[in-house]
């Protein structure tokens, strides 16, 4: 279906329903090299300044496993045709501001920016069929108003042994709560019984947020 851009909106088809583009302009989102999870929370910190009533359509997307294993393609950091690499855990922005309309942010992929989530899932995750079992993405879905109130991270796991930084952190001060400085791994780790929002495997992932146009 086709799209317009104007005043920073997406215009969506025939039905001229205004989809809200919330991040016009990639290059002025705040992004440091293998800091996903704050890269997104800052585009969440946005969305609650800027349009602080499209914040309950929004999600912060978690994508791990067990074996911290993900493979995922068409990432600016792989090397390969086809872009695939390797995390041990992945972080994406998730738009839903319409039961048959959702859009992914993600700052490491080459993709549009933002994607319609089906073209995302195809061309990034593809399917797991493919893949060996400890290979399978899994997703924990919070919704982005809980996540910037409850997330913090000191960093800890982007430090070496000897204190020195494997990656070069932001500028800015470590995020941190009133009461927390650092649970990211409960985020990261992929028990369904424990941690917040809610784990999904791929199928009930795409089931959750794509649904075709009738």
């Amino acid at each position: 279906m086709a799209t317009e851009s104007t005043n920073g909106r997406i215009i969506q088809g025939n039905l001229k329903k205004l989809v809200i583009n919330l991040f016009p302009k990639q290059s002025e989102c705040s992004y440091v090299s293998c800091y996903c999870e704050e890269n997104v929370y800052k585009l969440v910190e946005e969305v609650s300044k800027v349009y602080p009533n499209e914040l309950h359509k929004c999600f912060v997307v978690f994508i791990s496993n067990q074996s911290r294993t993900v493979p995922l393609w068409r990432q600016k950091a792989g090397k390969d045709e086809d872009r695939l690499v390797i995390w041990d855990y992945h972080v994406i922005f998730l738009y839903h501001p319409e039961p048959d309309k959702c859009l992914i942010y993600d700052l490491d992929s080459e993709l549009p920016f933002p994607t319609y989530v089906h073209k995302y899932v195809t061309e990034t995750f593809r399917t797991d069929h493919i893949l060996k079992s400890d290979y399978f993405r899994y997703f924990r879905v919070i919704p982005a108003g809980d996540f910037i109130k409850e997330f913090a991270s000191d960093r800890r796991h982007m430090k070496r042994p000897d204190g020195s930084w494997i990656k070069p952190p932001p500028s800015y001060p470590a995020i941190s709560t009133t009461s927390i400085s650092h649970n990211l791994e409960e985020y990261i780790q992929m028990d369904c019984s424990k941690g917040p929002g809610m784990v999904l495997n791929l199928t009930q992932f795409v089931q959750r947020f794509y649904k075709p146009a009738t």
